[in-house]
């Protein structure tokens, strides 16, 4: 039936109801494509008498994610009637807002509160710079991050004050997501939609009452990840190593997947059963009792602990829970204003388990406990394979982590998973995550610098493998570090193939532990400065994966010495050179 303030008489409404009446889903969806396209432009009035509301949805992303939920914003925003458009930080000047009259931003903290890589530039000129007052503009912000980290969704909070601060009206409040985003991000989609208003909601599809996407098989993705079978997994590190890195090979065939060098795997792990048993012991405990579950219903405990939850992370908002049920005055000195050091003391090598212990030693109900935990989060691995290389595969390249800490033994949840807990022959939760800020470039001939220590070598392996499937003819140019030759140079017989057929055009090496000072990549590329400097000079992409706390730093800063040494600029000129590859996307980093 067609609405009651749809502009017919009542001939036409019967007419019009009469032809619908005939025709099926999809006949209805390409009769409302067609209306809406303009096409019939003289029947346009009678899908819309209001003029569309413009929207921008900006988006600063790291990993992809904001990116993901920006287009999702769009596509929704559109299906109601708006004029929308998505724009990266990386492509606009903050004066630029000052042309919008409604803004949606969506952004991830990246780190100890710092903005996303690509969206750097524009979050320090917007924060410091001269930016015209914002008056006419509205907006609302939904900011990305990690309760694991202290400071959650910082630059989401930072963008949204500064917004407010330069005139800018928030019509809907912030809304700020952890790790598990989709449904806060969708409920504040929608009410920031209904917030900006009027729009015509549901265009031609509402008109004409039917779903404008018709259903479609279930595919494999993050809400329905593949069980995917473990063909392989080989451990690189020789005998002696103090290290414990894991090559995994997985299986692809019929899901369907697809994915492209730079992407990342996501793994969805359980918890290992000494971890489920210290906090069944710390809570006092049997795990037989039962708790609810979010988006499952009634779970026995011990396997809702297994599965479900993140029971290791000890951050600032599982402690502040914790506190508000045990009542400790301790945990409550220690979550003061004035405690932030203590509290990051504190933190550091303790899991929950440790801190139920501490602050509430004669236990927590069943119930109670199942209100500290958020979702147990999947893991994303930078893929270590190419497509072309390896059909109906995808490769992994895991560094275990074990450690002590306060006398007791420590290891990370998924990389233990995957080396203690799945045998080859098993099966592996997965999902592929797309990284547009990694990829190769698209010209063929056009020269590569990678620079991969440890674990971040993994994407220049499918780097490699790909241009070689590919038949690019453009050089290859490899850094490469680690502990000891001997021991730990990861994919080495590999590599040395790839410079025999001219694959990998040079390789450098760095062993830390092989001399008495210690040496890492960073020497090594300001050893080669010249040859380096020529290679950007020849329109080089340079690349840099692995460890963000020090690693990609001094990576950075040895970048911007080359450059200033080799081409004879002063330190600001280098570092605008080095900041016009980042523009360019001839510079891209993958750290964590």
């Amino acid at each position: 039936m067609l609405p009651e303030h749809a502009p017919f008489s009542p001939d036409q409404r019967r007419a019009v109801e009469i032809v619908l009446a005939g025709l099926d889903v999809s006949q209805r969806f390409w009769l409302a494509g067609f209306l809406s396209a303009g096409t019939a432009a003289a029947s346009a009035p009678a899908v819309s008498a209001v003029a569309p509301v413009k929207l921008t949805v900006l988006y600063g992303t790291e990993s992809g994610n904001a990116e993901k939920l920006a287009d999702l914003s769009v596509k929704t925003a559109k299906k109601r009637g708006f004029q929308a458009t998505a724009k990266n930080m990386s492509d606009i000047a903050p004066a630029d807002l000052a042309k919008f009259e409604n803004l949606l931003v969506v952004v991830s903290t990246w780190g100890d509160g710092e903005p996303p890589e690509s969206a750097t530039a524009f979050y320090k000129e917007f924060m410091n710079g001269a930016v015209p007052s914002l008056k006419k503009l509205r907006y609302s912000v939904c900011a990305l991050g990690d309760t694991a980290y202290e400071k959650f969704c910082q630059t989401g909070k930072d963008i949204d004050a500064r917004l407010e601060s330069l005139g800018g009206t928030r019509i809907l409040d912030r809304q700020d997501c952890d790790v598990e985003f989709d449904e806060p991000h969708a409920a504040w989609l929608d009410a920031a939609l209904k917030a900006f208003g009027p729009a015509e909601a549901g265009g031609a599809a509402a008109v004409f009452g039917t779903s404008a996407v018709a259903p479609v098989a279930a595919e494999f993705g993050k809400k329905n990840p593949f069980p995917s079978e473990l063909l392989e997994k080989v451990l690189l590190n020789g005998k002696g190593t103090s290290k414990e890195t894991w090559h995994y090979e997985l299986s692809l065939e019929g899901s369907g997947i697809t994915y492209e060098p730079g992407d990342a795997l996501a793994v969805i792990p359980v918890n290992a059963p000494d971890m489920v048993e210290g906090i069944l012991r710390a809570s006092k405990l049997s795990g037989a009792e039962e708790v609810e579950v979010k988006g499952v219903g009634g779970k026995l405990l011990a396997d809702a602990l297994r599965e479900d939850f993140d029971i290791t992370a000890l951050s600032r908002a599982v402690l502040t829970k914790l506190q508000a049920l045990s009542g400790s005055s301790q945990l409550a000195a220690l979550l003061a204003d004035d405690a932030k050091d203590r509290l990051k003391d504190y933190q550091w090598g303790r899991w929950i388990a440790d801190a139920i212990a501490d602050f509430a030693p004669d236990g927590l109900a069943a119930a109670d406990l199942a209100t500290i935990f958020r979702k147990l989060p999947p893991r994303l691995y930078s893929i270590a394979s190419s497509p072309l290389a390896h059909p109906g595969e995808v490769h992994l390249t895991v560094a275990s982590v074990r450690y002590q800490a306060h006398g007791q033994s420590k290891k990370g949840v998924a990389s233990t998973y995957l080396s203690d807990l799945v045998a080859q022959g098993g099966q592996v939760p997965v999902y592929t995550h797309q990284n547009k800020n990694f990829r190769l470039p698209s010209a063929s001939d056009a020269p590569v610098i990678m620079v991969g220590p440890g674990t971040g070598v993994a994407p220049f392996r499918a780097f490699v493998e790909h241009r070689a499937a590919l038949g690019h003819g453009g050089k290859n140019w490899l850094f490469f570090g680690d502990q000891r030759y001997t021991y730990d140079f990861l994919y080495q017989t590999e590599w040395q193939e790839h410079l025999k057929d001219g694959n990998l055009s040079r390789l450098d090496v760095a062993f830390s532990r092989d001399q008495p000072e210690k040496v890492y990549v960073q020497h090594r590329m300001l050893e080669r400065a010249k040859e380096l400097y020529g290679w950007l000079q020849e329109g080089a992409h340079f690349y840099v994966c692995g460890d963000a706390s020090r690693m990609a730093h001094d990576v950075h800063e040895a970048l911007v010495s080359v450059v200033e040494q080799q081409g004879g600029f002063s330190r600001e000129l280098a570092e605008a050179y080095v900041e016009d590859l980042k523009k360019s996307k001839r510079y891209q980093r993958d750290v964590y």
